[in-house]
């Protein structure tokens, strides 16, 4: 997972999974268009800017120093530190001063001649038009502003976060800039508290919320508070009245949180089918709808079980324990086989207290592998393996915080959740079940390499702004799911078939992320059938399973970004590799896809492959 924005509040994302390609077929015809065998020939001198393009640079410049003025700590998320001395306003009034923003920028987006825009600009037009409904679309019908508190325990923990954990400044200026956001950290919580209705807010929300809302407290504990004497006497004492006040409001917030929210929580987590629908065109930005995503995602949930039985057939051949391996197994048949082969990976295990060891181990394996197959461009951003601050625990297991794109040089975190202390026995042995040591390999291509930080550090080299500010979480997602299966294709750990079957266990994972996405926002699906969905069709432990079901609740739609994404990755792999013909080779893709920067996958398509870009 990546953490990335929510249109104007900060927030996270996540994990997937993998696929044959052999059983690609039946899925890449909806995805291909006009393929032909010879390589595209080079491209003309592009023309230079125009008048169009000038107007947009224009206002795509308005909407970053405005609307980032607005959001402040997104704009230190991304690397824009004008304003990491403010606190974003969360009252009506702040919201209707981006509603407002967001009209006047869609008019004068409206103005434009688009076909006089360059191919680059094009993209990014479509990119900040999506946005810019978006945002006016949260704000007027989704109204999560009123019923999700998590917006705001997120915005509240960043906001200090963000300046503490990287050095893009020198410490005395990012702790004065962390007092001035403690000294309005009390107006922020009390406009939280007046921004939401108790009444509308799910239970899970606000249980998860008084989870979060206490590691604010460790992030000034653990990250200011060591620092004070970094900073001369003066600012010593501005700091210490700050986190005074800040710590009671903190303390006041967390009271109302459990005495006010939690007791009047009553609001239905699920989204509905008019919402969910409208939701997930924003943010996916794909061409499918609900109901063809959910097609694909059952014929692939089918066939990648399949190929999970022919290894299952594989390794437990002459075994005396081994259950029944018939050439057409029943249902029964091929679950018993799959389990029965997973119980082999699942014996090799991290001991408890070794999981950020086995995952560094694991980053190095994978990074010798890239280097060694020549896979793609590798740069040299320093990455990081953290324990997951607190206040962003409860939602993921796992995700990857890479630097904001403004920013250079600075350090990407791979952030991994501690086993927390208050787990039984039962329950720390079901974690290390899912995350054994393989399927600590499987996180770390997924979070890392060739995941999430090999390809955010390409796409922050491309030069557009308001494309980075935009990225579509389809692409980031559906690359890191799709860097596991190129991963296991080109035989990570010597082809160990154990390996791959972790791989495909993980890509069930991304399969039954999009049907329980929708499932449980659309369909009403309950707990009960959830969890079997999830342990037994796609065999993930109760742990996982656990988590996921919280998450599901959380985050609708951003589940269906991996599924998604990976599909559409292949499907554009397959596309260049027949119109490339001879000359198609993967690194050459690989660096090509990634240097448009994260934009939707069909844009990304246009852009290779000089195809026209179309809503």
């Amino acid at each position: 997972m990546i953490r990335t924005r929510i249109r104007g509040i900060p927030l996270k994302r996540t994990n997937g999974g993998a696929h044959r390609i052999a059983r690609l077929g039946f899925l890449l015809a909806g995805f291909l268009a006009g393929c032909v065998t010879s390589p595209p020939p080079p491209p003309a001198p592009p023309p230079g800017p125009s008048a169009a393009d000038g107007a947009f640079d224009t206002i795509a410049a308005r909407y970053l120093d405005e609307m980032l003025a607005l959001t402040p700590v997104l704009a230190t998320q991304l690397g824009d530190h004008h304003f990491d001395d403010r606190l974003d306003d969360v009252s009506a009034a702040g919201r209707a001063a981006r509603a407002d923003l967001a009209h006047r920028l869609l008019m004068e987006l409206g103005a434009l001649d688009t076909q006089q825009l360059s191919r680059a600009h094009q993209v990014d037009e479509k990119l900040l038009e999506n946005d810019l409904k978006y945002t006016l679309w949260r704000l007027d019908e989704l109204q999560e502003w009123r019923w999700n508190p998590l917006l705001y325990t997120d915005l509240a923990g960043n906001s200090i976060y963000l300046l503490m954990a990287r050095d893009f400044a020198p410490l005395p200026q990012r702790l004065n800039a962390a007092a001035a956001r403690l000294e309005q950290l009390p107006r922020l919580l009390t406009q939280v508290r007046e921004a939401l209705d108790p009444a509308r807010v799910p239970r899970i929300h606000a249980e998860t919320a008084i989870k979060q809302n206490e590691g604010v407290l460790s992030i000034i504990n653990d990250s200011i508070l060591p620092q004070l004497g970094s900073v001369p006497t003066a600012d010593q004492a501005r700091l210490k009245t700050a986190i005074a006040h800040a710590k009671t409001a903190i303390s006041q917030q967390q009271l109302w949180l459990t005495k006010r929210l939690l007791p009047e929580a009553k609001g239905d987590f699920r989204l509905g089918t008019a919402l969910y629908d409208q939701k997930l065109r924003f943010e996916l930005q794909s061409s499918l709808s609900r109901q063809q995503i959910r097609t694909r995602a059952d014929s692939a949930l089918a066939h990648t079980r399949a190929d999970m039985y022919a290894i299952a057939r594989q390794v437990l051949k002459g075994r005396p324990d081994a259950p029944p391996l018939p050439d057409t197994p029943t249902a029964d048949e091929q679950q018993a086989a799959i389990g029965a082969a997973l119980e082999l990976a699942y014996a090799q295990q991290p001991a408890r207290t070794q999981i950020f060891e086995t995952a560094q181990l694991a980053f190095k394996d994978a990074e010798r592998f890239v280097r060694d197959k020549d896979l793609l461009t590798l740069y040299g951003d320093p990455l990081e393996i953290i324990p997951m601050p607190q206040f962003q625990r409860g939602v993921i297991l796992a995700y990857c915080d890479a630097p904001g794109p403004l920013d250079r040089g600075q350090k990407t975190f791979y952030a991994v959740a501690p086993i927390p202390d208050e787990w039984t026995d039962a329950q720390v042995g079901s974690y290390l079940r899912e995350y054994n040591t393989r399927a600590i390999h499987e996180l770390t291509i997924h979070e890392a390499m060739p995941g999430h930080y090999a390809q955010l550090a390409h796409s922050n080299r491309y030069q557009s702004a308001i494309r980075a500010a935009l990225q579509s979480g389809s692409f980031v997602e559906g690359w890191a799911v799709y860097g596991e299966i190129l991963m296991s294709e080109q035989g990570y750990m010597n082809a160990d078939p154990l390996m791959r079957l972790i791989q495909l266990k993980w890509y069930l994972r991304s399969i039954s992320n999009a049907i329980l996405d929708q499932a449980v926002h659309v369909e009403g699906l309950s707990r009960e059938a959830a969890m079997r969905f999830m342990m037994h069709d796609s065999f993930q432990e109760e742990r996982e399973a656990a988590a996921k079901w919280v998450r599901v609740q959380l985050t609708a739609t951003q589940l269906s970004t991996y599924f998604v994404g990976a599909q559409e990755h292949l499907a554009l792999r397959e596309e260049a590799r027949q119109r490339w013909g001879k000359s198609f080779a993967l690194k050459r893709y690989h660096d090509t896809v990634l240097s448009y920067g994260s934009p939707p996958v069909r844009y990304a398509r246009a852009l290779m492959l000089d195809l026209p870009i179309e809503d």
